[in-house]
C-alpha cells in the first residue's frame, strides 16, 4: 500500500448504538450506510456493547472491535484487534492505529466486495465444505459482474500474450507408495491457470481412488509455491453464470479435501490467493521460513475464490480470515504457524 493510511477513531458502544438505531429506523436503504466499516471500542463490557453485538451480524458493513487488551470476545463482530498478544479470534497488532487504518482503507476502496466477504463468512460457519464452496462461488460470480471488479480490470490493463511454455503445468511422479505432485509454471511463479487446475484435479483424484498411494506431497517449482490465479485469465469467462458452474464443478480445493488425510503440502516463497487457499484444505501444511501469505482479492473488487472463505476460517477462524483479506497484508511464516494457517515451519 502506498502512502500513509488515514487514522480511524473508534466509536464508543453508545455512539455506535446511536448510529445503528438511526440507520435501522431508516430501513438501511433510505440512504447510504455511513461507511463500509463500523469501528467500536470494545475494551469494556457494557449494556450498549451487548446491544451492538446482538445486531452486528446483520449489519451491511464490516463491524470491527478494538481494544488495548483482549477481553471476552463480543459475538457478531467481523474483526477484533488488540495490542497485546491474544488467542483467536483476536488479531494482535503491534501498531493498532496503523493496522486499523489499513483495514478500513481496504474496506473503503472496495466496499461492495468487503461487505460481501463478511456477509459470506458470517454464515459460512454453518455450512459444509461443499456448500461453503458453492456459496463462495455465488458471491464471487456476482462480484465479477460488478463495477469494482471492472474498474480494477480496466485500470490494470492486463497483458494478453502467452507466457513462456514451461511444459506440463503439473508434474506427477510415483515412488513406491509415495506420489510427488509439483506445480510447474516457474516462469510465472506457478500462477494457477485452467490447465494447472485441471491437472491438479486429476492428480488429487488419483490419490483419492488409488489406495496403494500411502502419501502424496504437493510442492511448487521455482522461487514461489504459487502466485495465485493467473491474472491473464481473470474475467475471461463467457458470463458469471458459466464461471460459477465451472468454479464449483472444477474445484481444486474440494478435490484435495477428499484425500486431505494423505496429502502434505510444502509451501515456500510467495503464497498468494489460491497459493494458500488450496493448501489450507490439506490436513498438514509445512512452510519454509521465508514463506509469506497474502489474500489480495478484495482489492480487485472480488473475494477469495479458490475456496479460501471455506478452508481458511476452518484453520484460523473467520475474524483473522477477514483481517487478512481486507488488509491484503503479507503474513509471515511464523505468524501463519501461530495462527494455525501452517502446521510447521522449516528453515
Amino acid at each position: 500500500m502506498s502512502g500513509q493510511p488515514a487514522a480511524v477513531s473508534p466509536l464508543t458502544p453508545a455512539e455506535a448504538l446511536d448510529v445503528i438505531r438511526g440507520e435501522i429506523g431508516l430501513g438501511f436503504a433510505d440512504r447510504c450506510w455511513p461507511g463500509a466499516a463500523l469501528v467500536v471500542d470494545v475494551t469494556r463490557a457494557t449494556p450498549e456493547l451487548a446491544a451492538v453485538a446482538e445486531v452486528s451480524g446483520t449489519l451491511p458493513c464490516v463491524v470491527v472491535g478494538v481494544a488495548t487488551e483482549p477481553t471476552d470476545a463480543p459475538k457478531g463482530f467481523d474483526v477484533l484487534l488488540c495490542m497485546a498478544a491474544a488467542q483467536r479470534p483476536w488479531v494482535h497488532c503491534d501498531d493498532l492505529e496503523t493496522s486499523l487504518a489499513r483495514l478500513c482503507g481496504g474496506t473503503e476502496r472496495s466496499p461492495q466486495a468487503a461487505v460481501a466477504l463478511v456477509q459470506l463468512l458470517r454464515m459460512g460457519e454453518e455450512l459444509s465444505l461443499h456448500h461453503g464452496v458453492v456459496a463462495e462461488s455465488f458471491v464471487y460470480s456476482t462480484l465479477q459482474a460488478g463495477a469494482e471488479f471492472h474498474a480494477w480490470l480496466e485500470a490494470r490493463n492486463l497483458p494478453t500474450e502467452r507466457p513462456p511454455d514451461d511444459g506440463d503445468p503439473v508434474l506427477v511422479s510415483r515412488h513406491g507408495p509415495d506420489l510427488d505432485i509439483e506445480l510447474h509454471r516457474p516462469s510465472v511463479r506457478n500462477a494457477l491457470n485452467a490447465a494447472m487446475r485441471d491437472a491438479l484435479i486429476d492428480a488429487f483424484t488419483l490419490v483419492e481412488v488409488d489406495r496403494t498411494i500411502a502419501r502424496a506431497r504437493l510442492r511448487g517449482s521455482g522461487p514461489s509455491f504459487c502466485s495465485g490465479g493467473d491474472l491473464r485469465e481473470f474475467g475471461t469467462a463467457r458470463d458469471p453464470a458459466t464461471a460459477h458452474s465451472v468454479r464449483v464443478s472444477r474445484s481444486v480445493g474440494l478435490a484435495l479435501a477428499r484425500c486431505a488425510d494423505r496429502i502434505n503440502v510444502e509451501v515456500h516463497g510467495s503464497c498468494v490467493g489460491a497459493g494458500i487457499e488450496i493448501p489450507a484444505f490439506s490436513r498438514r501444511v509445512t512452510a519454509t521460513s521465508d514463506a509469506t501469505f497474502r489474500l489480495p482479492e478484495v482489492s480487485f473488487g472480488l473475494i477469495p475464490g479458490a475456496g479460501g472463505t471455506v478452508s481458511l476460517p476452518r484453520r484460523i477462524g473467520r475474524h483473522r480470515t477477514t483481517f487478512a483479506a481486507l488488509t491484503g497484508e503479507a503474513i509471515s511464516a511464523l505468524t501463519a504457524q501461530d495462527w494455525g494457517l501452517v502446521d510447521e515451519v522449516r528453515d
